[in-house]
């Protein structure tokens, strides 16, 4: 469970998985321009689109986070690159596989009488 008011990022384009807890920080670090020790959550997605991992200080040290969707993709912003940032609704969105950039309503508003 993420702390509250945590400020979350996508970085955004592709990253190479194989990086863990010293090359992704170096990415924040370099190419987001941002602290990976300020207790923000990073997120990166890999080429093929079915794996994220995120990165957070929690206070202590830094903790690395996957997911992989068995089926489909994670929906990504469409620039190569800097960062986006999200809500926490848009993250827990975004790690369910649900296009967290113009989510549905399920049903319509009554009419007012």
């Amino acid at each position: 469970m993420l702390p509250s008011g945590v400020r979350v990022y996508l970085a955004c384009g592709v990253t190479d998985m194989r990086k863990g807890f010293d090359g992704l920080a170096a990415l924040v670090q370099t190419v987001l321009q941002q602290d990976p020790y300020g207790g923000a959550l990073f997120v990166f997605r890999g080429k093929r689109g079915d794996l994220i991992k995120a990165l957070l200080w929690d206070g202590q040290g830094l903790v690395l986070y996957a997911k992989r969707l068995e089926r489909g993709k994670f929906v990504w912003p469409q620039a190569s690159q800097g960062a986006v940032t999200l809500t926490a609704a848009q993250l827990s969105m975004l790690l369910e596989g649900i296009d967290w950039r113009m989510p549905a309503w399920t049903a319509r508003p009554e009419a007012a009488v």
